[in-house]
């Protein structure tokens, strides 16, 4: 299915794999060893106009079809993460830098995404309405036409899948531009999978591109919705430009998640939390822990267990050691890490252990006695970094946890759940998680942020799913027309 002769300096366009119209390349790299395993097209604005153009004609027989067929099609999508996890879960190793367990679970992910969307076509398309005249009112779901999914380098399988599937299979047509870092896991292994699922030519394309192509797809007149995952910052250009075209966009951005562990939690529980929260996939996860609040009773006895099992943790190459975290994704990503380490040292934050690195294999990192401005601790790091901040009552446990710019992920550690439901309802995020740390992630649970995490739209769940990728459209009928005063 992967085989390089079918995608190699090519993009997905119209049911092809063809060369980008300028004929430009990009490197697939390992980050682990620098190695180059290949190379994709490199799409431009002219390659997105094009794949409107395929994607706007397309549409309309794809939504044509019964729902039953399209859902055949999202099953074999679904089988097919299965029938291929060898070669899929290899290339997420070695392009992501994902640990085998991540790109296990990225898979299994893939695969319910699909089983979850296929599941849309049968779904109620309408209602029906009251009316005070003789006629039926009704409204009714329809495709929305043609979504752009911009999916990020970190969780490309995940990332994408979660909107590409849902959005085909209620009758939609994808352009999906994943990361050009990520450009096989996040395009290649999708367009192949649909492929081979039997989804008919130009319904999803596949454009590896930089900013630009971004750009075109947010503005191109024959797109209607785009769905952005990545950093808040990239969001916010992406919204500004939906906003001037007038089209939806379903934003799903950044996070610094905090994880409150109250005065009656269990020390090892609660570290045993914190580090999968935090060091999980090299921390590159915006539902990562960044912010480690701990009550001043266990604060000392957490920072120091804490510290202990990141200082064990093995990093390296997960594609041939036995070990916890992978490399970051590039160079300068690993270098904004450590800048922001580097700077919240300096601000007056302990440096417990880790903030070194070899190549890039970033050392799991704790900061004890953050100040509140410290940048490890204020910002989104994407990097193995525990910033941990103690507090002395229930009251300035939620005033640390609320005072972020994101509200993304919560985690709450308490022996008392109930408790722990009370102090959530007063912090502001999109999802919480009692006595669970904040990364997870299920296909039939809606996914999304408040604040700078988001814009209100979820992914996930047949109801977050159906209003993100459809329109409602009005209908009545009458048997006989009416007769109007002239």
């Amino acid at each position: 299915m992967l085989d390089p002769a079918i995608w190699t300096d090519k993009i997905f366009l119209g049911g092809d794999w063809t060369e980008p119209a300028d004929g430009q390349t990009y490197p697939v790299v390992e980050p682990a060893t620098g190695e180059e395993l290949g190379r994709v097209g490199r799409a431009g604005t002219a390659d997105v106009r094009r794949a409107a153009e395929h994607a706007t004609a397309a549409q309309r027989e794809w939504a044509a079809l019964p729902g039953s067929e399209r859902a055949a099609v999202l099953r074999r999508a679904g089988d097919l993460f299965a029938e291929h996890a060898q070669a899929i879960q290899q290339w997420n190793i070695r392009e992501v830098g994902a640990v085998p367990g991540m790109a296990g679970f990225a898979l299994n992910v893939g695969a319910e995404e699909c089983y979850e969307a296929a599941a849309l076509p049968s779904h109620p398309t309408g209602q029906i309405l009251a009316t005070t005249q003789e006629r039926l009112s009704f409204t009714q779901r329809v495709p929305a036409g043609v979504v752009a999914v911009v999916s990020p380098f970190n969780v490309p399988i995940i990332l994408g899948i979660r909107a590409v599937a849902p959005a085909l299979a209620l009758g939609n047509a994808v352009i999906l531009k994943p990361d050009p870092r990520t450009a096989v896991t996040g395009g290649v292994v999708l367009a192949r999978l649909f492929e081979e699922a039997g989804l008919p030519a130009g319904v999803l394309q596949m454009l590896p591109g930089g900013a630009e192509v971004g750009e075109a797809l947010t503005t191109d007149e024959d797109v209607t919705v785009i769905a952005f995952t990545g950093s808040t910052a990239a969001g916010r250009k992406v919204g500004e430009a939906a906003g001037r075209h007038l089209k939806r966009a379903h934003l799903e951005l950044g996070g610094n998640s905090a994880l409150v562990v109250l005065e009656d939690a269990d020390v090892d529980e609660a570290v045993n939390l914190a580090a999968w929260g935090a060091f999980f996939h090299q921390g590159q996860i915006c539902m990562t822990v960044g912010r480690h609040l701990v009550h001043e009773s266990l604060y000392d006895e957490f920072v120091s267990r804490l510290a202990e099992k990141a200082s064990h943790l093995p990093v390296g190459n997960p594609a041939t050691d036995h070990v916890a975290l992978g490399p970051i994704i590039d160079e300068a990503q690993r270098d904004r890490i450590h800048a922001l380490v580097t700077r919240s040292v300096e601000a007056g934050a302990r440096l417990v252990t880790g903030g070194e690195y070899e190549g890039l294999f970033y050392r799991p990192t704790v900061l004890a006695d953050s100040p509140l401005d410290a940048p490890a601790y204020a910002e989104e790091v994407f990097g193995p970094v525990a910033s941990v901040v103690r507090f002395s009552s229930v009251d300035e446990a939620v005033k640390l946890a609320s005072a972020s710019a994101y509200g993304l992920s919560l985690g709450i550690v308490t022996r008392n759940a109930a408790a722990g439901l009370e102090v959530a309802a007063k912090i502001p995020t999109g999802i919480v998680h009692i006595n669970d740390q904040t990364v997870n992630d299920e296909a039939n649970a809606p996914f999304g942020g408040v604040k700078a995490s988001g814009t209100g739209s979820r992914h996930g769940g047949a109801e977050a799913n159906i209003e993100a990728f459809t329109e409602t459209r009005w209908v009545t009928v009458r048997n006989e027309p009416p007769t109007y005063p002239f």
